[in-house]
């Protein structure tokens, strides 16, 4: 039976990626760099921004890392107006996943600052045990994080859940020997979610705690 359920947060848990695309658009702008294209900047989510923008401007070399993360924060955390929300249910059912003992964390490509920022804009910090960010481990789809959050919680790999909407989150949770749930409502279209063999696909957040009570009950029964 899972015991921990760690949750990706852009595309997961709220829906941001107008955002992230249109504030990486907009930071190329202002540098001057080739304008990325929407498909592509929404490519990159999940991944950690230095890996995401070496992959976005690939003859620009490691010097436009720190001018564009300057630019993106700019623009993410102050001056795009891009709406974000939470997506529907995602409160209501990660308070009941851990009212029901579950404990939860996240694994995200965001930066510590950028996370902290909107845990505390959503108010739901106080629901998850532990988070790692992409800043302050290695960036998806590399299993460290994954590896860091099991050795600090103590749960063994077959008492975790990875759930994510990329290919990066899927792909971390697979080389990490956790079962992972794929969001079909996120950055990355589901079919190429499938790929990676997910043990569950959810089209609404809420259905993920429809299927564990089934999982449970089926332990108990």
């Amino acid at each position: 039976m899972y015991k921990l359920l760690i949750f990706d947060w852009d595309g997961t848990i709220i829906d941001s990626t107008g955002r992230i695309v249109s504030s990486i658009r907009a930071a190329a702008r202002d540098l001057e760099l080739p304008l990325p294209t929407e498909e592509a900047s929404r490519d990159i989510i999940g991944l950690g921004l230095p890996e995401a923008l070496r992959i976005l401007f690939p003859a620009s070399g490691d010097e436009v890392i720190e001018p564009m993360t300057r630019q993106y924060a700019h623009y993410y955390l102050g001056v795009d107006e891009t709406p974000t929300a939470l997506f529907p249910g995602v409160q209501h059912t990660l308070e009941s996943l851990h009212r029901k003992g579950y404990r939860l964390a996240v694994a995200t490509g965001k930066s510590r600052r950028g996370l902290e920022h909107v845990l505390a804009e959503t108010g739901l910090g106080w629901l998850f045990e532990l988070s790692r960010c992409a800043d302050e481990t290695t960036s998806k789809p590399d299993p460290h994080m994954l590896h860091e959050i099991l050795e600090q919680t103590g749960v063994e790999r077959h008492e975790a859940l990875m759930i994510g909407d990329t290919e990066y989150d899927l792909e971390m949770g697979s080389r990490a020997g956790i079962d992972t749930v794929a969001v079909s409502y996120g950055a990355h279209h589901i079919d190429r979610l499938k790929v990676l063999k997910p043990v569950r696909e959810v089209h609404h957040f809420p259905e993920l705690e429809q299927w564990l009570d089934g999982e449970r009950n089926k332990l108990i029964s």
